[in-house]
């Protein structure tokens, strides 16, 4: 409750939740929630702050975005923007650990370059899971897929609990 209004008063006028749809177990799309981080309209925004080539469909973090708000840049440093995720996990469309979960066209995106990516659904999609844990910020998402895949094929209750740990 602190932080939603905290976030409505850094940002009059915009929503303090912040939901889009994701693509989770067997590929179907559910509400992902998070707490507000960028001004509102921040994705139409971008064609002004990015020379138009590098504008091509949905954009992936952006080191110093400008449209981060100033509150926003607290709430992703610690991760406390990720809590209303748990809403998710309690409506059941995503579990502590598993592959973090793309927008669909996103997921069309990667498809093209990378049709295995497919499998990443086969999984409910978490919170945190083993590509966050063991990869790195700059990591590609090829890389990624590697390490989400490697979660799916070695899974244990003992991994959950580790990777837990380590998040």
């Amino acid at each position: 409750l602190i932080v939603a209004v905290v976030i409505v008063i850094d940002s009059p006028g915009a929503s303090p939740i912040f939901a889009q749809p994701r693509v989770g177990r067997d590929g179907k799309t559910f509400t992902f929630y998070k707490f507000r981080s960028m001004r509102p309209n921040a994705e139409s925004e971008l064609e002004s702050l990015l020379p138009y080539n590098e504008m091509e469909g949905p954009v992936f973090k952006i080191k110093s975005d400008p449209r981060i708000t100033r509150v926003g840049r607290f709430l992703r440093m610690t991760s406390i923007d990720e809590l209303p995720q748990l809403i998710n996990i309690l409506r059941g469309d995503m579990s502590f650990i598993g592959p973090r979960p793309e927008r669909p066209e996103i997921i069309e995106q990667y498809m093209e370059i990378m049709p295995e990516f497919a499998f990443r659904t086969k999984v409910k999609a978490g919170l945190a899971g083993y590509a966050q844990v063991y990869g790195k910020y700059n990591t590609t998402p090829y890389d990624k897929l590697k390490l989400d895949l490697t979660y799916i094929e070695n899974y244990t209750i003992w991994m959950d609990i580790k990777l837990m740990l380590l998040t």
